[in-house]
């Protein structure tokens, strides 16, 4: 039985409350159609997944309509796992065209994007080969390239925060790959056909082998922000508006990013997050959980500068400066005169510092206007009140 043609927005608010009044039901958290990628030796393997538009604690309406479409095709939807993954067909197009008819031909159609995902799925032939839907219920492991890459649009979309959605696993779910341009290609192909591609003229120049795609290969950022080289940034990356990502030393990792306008010339590796107003020096790295932190992410705040070729392993309040070449981890041992050390807690007044000299940098962690720099006669790293206003050019923002 096919869904009945909605002729007014009663009867649509109708379909969905019946929908969702069915038992077991369950509402998804996020939901999207995409288009995959699958493997050239295997045609069940998934290498990517293309959303056109995805859905985050959002359009209930839809997710329900796209239930009873795909039950309706034929389909029958399991509520009791932490996410589900079905192939559409035509007939779950149709069902779907029926249920948003009342709206198909309005001007709300060209608002509200799941109708658009729709209408351009009915105007093509064969859906069932490449296009897949996937629900999650909850932010649990991923149990499929199509939700892992789900989140990793949410993410770089800025659907939801950096270091809120659960990625565990995700490396051992999707393939490594050769991509070439937008395409990935099976490594096990190329080798099987690498005499004949070569000697054709057809082996493919290959951009990169990685399990994650470039940021740009899936991503329209804002009209403000720049990426110079496709490479340095990696899907699932976030970018706030107004930043710019410089070639050369530079590099942002997946499920790390800007909060605003931020130069970046150094490296933010994952779970890293940069404040606006903030510059990450050319060769800067800031570390990331598996790379020296011990599992503590790090958060650098506004206006703060990350000299060339330093490197940041403590979460760092607004206004702070590492000066160039300066190394700083959770136990580098740094020295605070007395004199300097009033004005630091007249900056913090909830850290109350007690009155000593020699510190751990991570009793530092968090702290705003510090300045970290090194004496080039003793080698000892110093901290002192920052005085220095870190701005970056408007005009490059």
């Amino acid at each position: 039985m096919a869904i009945a043609t909605t002729n007014t927005a009663e009867e649509f608010k109708a379909l969905v409350a019946d929908i969702e009044a069915q038992a077991g039901y369950k509402k998804a958290m996020a939901f999207g159609i995409a288009r995959v990628d699958r493997g050239q030796k295997n045609a069940d393997k998934v290498l990517q997944a293309n959303f056109g538009l995805i859905n985050w604690n959002e359009n209930f309406g839809s997710a329900a309509v796209y239930i009873k479409a795909l039950q309706e095709s034929g389909c029958e939807v399991d509520f009791s796992g932490s996410e589900f993954v079905a192939t559409i067909n035509d007939e779950f197009v149709k069902n779907a065209m029926n249920a948003f008819a009342v709206y198909v031909d309005d001007a709300v159609s060209d608002v509200h994007k799941n109708i658009q995902v729709i209408k351009t799925l009915a105007s093509m032939e064969d859906v069932a080969k490449n296009f897949r839907i996937v629900f999650l219920f909850e932010d649990a492991n991923a149990q499929s390239v199509e939700a892992v890459y789900l989140k990793l649009y949410a993410l770089s979309q800025s659907k939801v925060a950096l270091r809120s959605v659960n990625l565990n696993g995700a490396f051992g779910i999707l393939s490594n790959v050769a991509w070439v341009g937008t395409t990935p290609y099976e490594l096990e192909y190329l080798r099987e056909n690498e005499i004949e591609m070569k000697l054709n003229g057809t082996f493919p120049t290959i951009d990169a082998v990685d399990k994650f795609p470039r940021f740009l290969q899936h991503i329209i950022p804002a009209d403000n922000t720049r990426i110079l080289e496709s490479s340095k940034v990696r899907m699932g990356a976030q970018l706030a508006a107004g930043t710019t990502v410089m070639p050369g030393a530079s590099y942002i990792n997946f499920n790390a990013g800007t909060l605003g306008a931020v130069m970046v010339e150094g490296r933010i590796s994952s779970s890293a997050i940069v404040g606006a107003g903030s510059d990450v020096g050319g060769g800067a790295s800031i570390l990331g959980v598996l790379s020296g932190t011990d599992g503590n992410p790090i958060s650098i705040g506004e206006n703060t500068l990350l000299g060339a070729n330093s490197t940041c392993g403590i979460p760092l309040g607004d206004a702070c400066i590492l000066d160039g070449g300066v190394a700083i981890f959770a136990g580098t041992k740094v020295k605070i005169s007395p004199e300097e050390l009033v004005k630091i807690n007249e900056a913090n007044p909830e850290a109350n510092l007690e009155a000593k000299t020699t510190w751990r940098a991570d009793a530092l962690q968090g702290l705003n206007g510090l300045h970290f720099r090194q004496n080039s006669s003793t080698g000892e790293i110093i901290v002192k009140r920052s005085v220095r206003e870190v701005k970056l050019n408007a005009e490059l923002h």
